[in-house]
């Protein structure tokens, strides 16, 4: 189990995940200033970044948080760990999701500030629709079962490259390029830029990640059935364990 204090550890969730959407933000900025007339190319570039980031980023706050940055990692780690003992406490998780939620703001304002942008401009982009709502399970239950998997296999110090990659590749085999994260989508709607999300879109992606979550247990129960053992390997100070989203 992580012995490193809460407050410490919710620290670095929120330092984390407002790292993690200043990555996709300002790369999302990025990407539309140096390719304005090809999307296809703005969104490689956009996914890119964010894989490389998101593994750097577990790397450099897995060892003390378990790197998280996503309540329904935290939450499925919380609910996995509930028959064995292990995992967060419902202590843990009441701090981890508001540091993830404040982080992932401050983090859009962060990317906005950077490239000379209004610090909050809310996003305009709609992504209201039935397929991008599936597309958001799908991502969010993949993300689940690959985390829990790669921990209850003891592969855990791969996690960095293997969720980096995955949220890389999914950004192109889902229909809504991979949000897959409730305080991210959160983030994003405070820029209004090539990474961004309405506010009014945020509800439909917040539950459709919630169903995926739901979904990715329902997997590790068929799939990996003693995943609830390697719950506390989630949040560990080890340093070759931390897993993220």
């Amino acid at each position: 189990m992580n012995t490193a204090p809460l407050w410490r550890r919710a620290v670095a969730e929120g330092i984390g995940t407002g790292l993690l959407v200043t990555v996709v933000v300002g790369s999302g900025i990025a990407a539309a200033k140096l390719s304005p007339n090809d999307v296809g190319l703005q969104l490689l570039e956009n996914a890119f970044a964010t894989a490389l980031g998101l593994a750097v980023l577990i790397l450099m706050v897995g060892p003390l948080s378990g790197a998280h940055f996503n309540p329904v990692v935290s939450g499925v780690d919380w609910w996995l760990g509930r028959r064995t003992g292990g995992g967060l406490t419902s202590r843990d998780l009441g701090a981890y999701v508001p540091a993830q939620i404040v982080g992932a703001v401050l983090g859009a304002v962060l990317a906005n500030l950077m490239y000379g942008e209004a610090a909050v401009s809310w996003s305009t982009t709609e992504r209201s629709a039935g397929h991008l709502w599936l597309g958001e399970v799908v991502a969010t239950a993949g993300l689940i079962v690959l985390i829990f998997a790669l921990v209850s296999s003891g592969r855990a110090s791969y996690a960095p490259a293997a969720v980096g990659a995955y949220i890389g590749s999914a950004y192109w085999f889902t229909s809504s390029t991979s949000f897959a994260n409730p305080a991210v989508t959160i983030g994003r709607a405070f820029s209004d830029t090539f990474a961004g999300i309405a506010p009014a879109s945020l509800p439909g992606f917040v539950i459709a990640q919630f169903i995926g979550a739901v979904v990715g247990v329902g997997l590790l129960a068929v799939l990996y059935p003693t995943a609830g053992r390697a719950a506390s390997e989630v949040v560990t100070t080890s340093q070759t364990t931390g897993v993220s989203s």
